[in-house]
This record gives C-alpha cells, structure tokens and sequence, in this order.
C-alpha cells in the first residue's frame, strides 16, 4: 500500500478540524482530514446545533403551554409531538453536516475514513474495523479528536438510568423525573429544554451557584427565573447517585431526589487514548494535549486544537485556534488566540453570555472600573416580544474607558455579545459605544444604555 503525502493532514473533522483544513486549503496546502464518523465532530451531530433545534421547540413548547393566554392564543387539545422534536434536530443536524461535505468537495480536501494513529515519523496508518486502511504521510499534522463527557468516577454510563448529553438528545420517550448532575451550559440546557415539555427536573451544582465560570449576578438572577419555571436546583453540594429498580436516588446534602434517569454534566475530557502520542513525543497533561501559544505540541510539525488540548472547550475556538494554526504552517500568522476575547454563551431561556472579566475578577486584580447595567424590564423592544427578564452589564477601565467584561443575562443575550466582541477587538471605549447610535427598537439598544449608564448618563433609566 503506498503512502499518501499531504502538506497537512488534520486528524478529527469536527469544528476545530474541519475549519483548520478549509483555512490549509484556501492558503495552497495540499490537505487531508481523517474522520470516523460523521463531519462536524461533536457540535454539528450532537452538540452545538442540534441542541440549538431541541431549545427552540422548547421555546415554542413553553409559549403554547405558559404564555399563549397573554398572547390571545387559546386552544383545545393541545399536544406535543415529542418524536417529531427529536427527530426535527436529527434532520437539521444531518443538513448541516452536509454542507460540512459540500465544503471539503469544494476546497478538494480529501477526508480519509477510519481511525488514525500516528506512526513513525511524519506518517499517520488509518484503520477501520480493525484494518489498516491508508497510510499517509504529512509535512504537518493538526490533531482535532475533540472530547468526550466525563463520568464521575465510580459510575459509568448505561444509557438508560445513567446517561450523557448523546442519550439526553436522543430519548425514546419523555422522562417523567430527571435529575441533572452539573450546572453548567449543558446542565442549564438541558433542564430547560425538558422542563418545558413537563418533566420534573433537578439540577445539582456542587459549587455555590450555577454557571461558576459567569458573573455572580447574572447567575443569581437565572436561578430565580429557574425557579419561577419550577426547575429545581441545589447548589454547593455533591451528589450521590445510587439505582433502584425503577430509576435513581439522588442525595444531595440533606436532600434526596428520586428520578427516571440522571444526567450526568460534569465536564469534558480530551480525546488523547489510541493516538501513538506517547510514541511521537507530544505530551499530555491532566488528560489534554500540552500545547504553546501557537498550540504546538512538544513534537515537531504536530500540532493540536479544540477540547484535546483543553484551553478553552468551546466550538468557536476550536475553529479560531484552527484558522491561527493553519496560517501558522503557511507562515502567514501574526498573532496567537487571544483568550481574553473569547465569549462564553448558554442558551437556556434567559440566555447567559458574557466576555472578558467579572467584577469580581476586576477587584482581584485591583483594577479601577466603571460599570453600567441596564436591565430588560423597562426597555421597549423586550417589553413588546414579552421578554423581558434580564440586564446588560458593561465593565470599563475607570482612566481609558476600556472594555474589560460584558454579561448579559435575557432572551438574546448570545447574540447581543457579538457587539462587545467586536467592540473589543476594535478597542472600542466607553466613550465611543456611548456615541454609537443603535436602531430602535431592539434588543441591542440596552447595550447602549449600559454603556450610558457607566457615564452616568442613561436615557431610560
């Protein structure tokens, strides 16, 4: 069998990997990408986009079931279909993914079926079902193998009782009880998205509130909304988990939780088994890829990206670390991530988003701020669509006005911080946000105010 050579071969075709191979393509590399499964990794078939899907239909769930009254919508009968909103995600998944296709075809990057090892130097065997396949050989290798859900030690996934976020996407049918270990994004996700069609949710965080990497006060604030919705939640108490017969027992401190399965949300762990790392010299840390500002490994022309080298495991950085990566073999990068400007988002209802520092991260570092808030409940565009719950919080530096954090709490929070994004790539100050007019009505408008009210010059307040 004779080797295939590539300029670039990336090992993974999720996020990370498939933008790194189109950013290769586009710069003159010849390039491969091995894969498995399907293209996309895990956020395109059973993540990020169709988590997206099932959210909506909760959405629309929780409108007909809460809220149609306040809207003049009556009805008889009403039912859900809740095959159908399983389904609906699998089939925007699968389009998804095949645009993910149409664009390797587009870009001629040859993606190699099957499971990749390195071996020796410069070269990496494919195999599937347990055959080597193809052998190829690269001048530099991407390694994008992604993450997979942790498990609490001592208790493994089964897939009925004790279930990861691919089950919780995929159920047969809907849980009457379900408990969720871990108030994270995919925690507070998913207790949203069941509550809404009924079931009686949980959710347990053992750190004092949910969502610990956010802002105290937004998290704070989307624990109230929780409850108002009748989701469930303890926090600052570690679970443990036993089965029964007909389920599960949750105790957490001094309460005990009985339920039909538990969701296990605690976190994620680099892809790193099976690679022939050890072998080629790429180290490996606390179960992720150690890599530099460029994230290159510790073996020459071999580099890793996304939740394997666990910097930061979200999908957009996946893809930016893999554009950085890419014009890093071209020779054409200037610059590494900048992980001061990566946004963070939740897409439960209210939405969380945030970038940068906290104020509490802000007093660590003994940094002089000016803050504003402005919050939903008076502003127009959200009082007329009916959601209103939530606030923008804006942190300056107090001498040149620049931004250090943005937290947003509401409906269209994670699509609001794309404004603080650019503001602060572009160094934006308080001053000039002040001074950007924004179209009325919408949702964008309160990250004006915001920034008024850190001048102390709000209009609606």
């Amino acid at each position: 069998m004779s080797a295939k050579s590539y300029d670039t071969v990336v090992l993974g075709g999720g996020p990370g990997g498939y933008v790194a191979a189109i950013r290769s393509a586009q710069l003159g590399l010849k390039t491969a990408v091995i894969e498995k499964d399907n293209l996309g990794g895990i956020c395109l078939n059973w993540g990020c986009i169709p988590t997206k899907a099932l959210l909506k239909n909760a959405e629309h769930a929780r409108i007909a079931t809460h809220e149609g009254a306040e809207w003049g919508i009556h009805y008889d009968n009403l039912r859900f279909d809740f095959t159908r909103v399983i389904q609906r995600s699998r089939d925007v998944s699968a389009r998804i993914v095949k645009g993910v296709e149409f664009l390797m075809k587009k870009n001629k990057i040859d993606v190699v079926r099957g499971v990749g090892k390195l071996k020796g130097k410069g070269a990496v065997e494919v195999s599937a079902d347990g055959k080597v396949t193809d052998t190829l050989r690269y001048k530099n290798l991407i390694i994008a193998t992604g993450g997979r859900p942790r498990q609490i030690p001592g208790l493994d996934f089964d897939g009925d009782k004790i279930i990861s976020y691919f089950e919780a996407m995929v159920p047969k049918k809907l849980p009457k009880k379900l408990a969720i270990i871990g108030g994270g994004a995919i925690g507070c996700e998913f207790a949203y998205f069941y509550n809404a069609f009924g079931t009686e949710v949980t959710l347990i965080e053992q750190q004092d509130r949910l969502l610990p990497i956010e802002d105290p006060e937004l998290t704070k604030d989307l624990q109230k909304s929780f409850k108002r919705q009748k989701i469930t939640v303890i926090t600052g108490q570690m679970a443990d988990v036993k089965k029964t017969k007909t389920g599960v027992t949750v105790k957490a401190g001094d309460k005990s939780v009985t339920a039909d399965r538990v969701l296990v949300a605690i976190g994620i762990q680099g892809n790193v088994e099976d690679l022939g790392l050890e072998q080629a010299g790429v180290k490996v840390e606390k179960g992720f890829i150690k890599t530099d500002e460029f994230d290159r490994t510790s073996a020459p022309n071999i580099y890793a990206i996304g939740d394997v080298n666990g910097k930061v495991l979200l999908a957009h950085v996946a893809s930016h670390q893999g554009v950085v990566v890419a014009e890093h073999i071209a020779g054409k990068a200037s610059h590494s991530v900048d992980y001061t400007a990566v946004p963070s988002c939740t897409y439960c209802q209210p939405q969380v988003a945030s970038l940068g520092l906290s104020e509490a991260a802000c007093k660590e570092k003994g940094l002089d701020v000016k803050i504003g808030r402005y919050p939903f409940r008076p502003h127009g565009k959200a009082v007329a669509t009916g959601e209103n719950e939530g606030f923008v919080k804006l942190i300056f530096g107090a001498k040149y006005g620049e931004l250090l954090g943005a937290h947003i709490l509401g409906h269209e929070a994670t699509e609001m911080i794309a404004e603080a994004c650019a503001a602060k790539s572009s160094e934006a100050t308080v001053h000039s946000l002040a001074e950007t007019m924004h179209a009325h009505p919408t949702m964008a408008e309160a990250f004006h105010e915001a920034a008024l009210d850190a001048l102390g010059r709000a209009i609606h307040l």
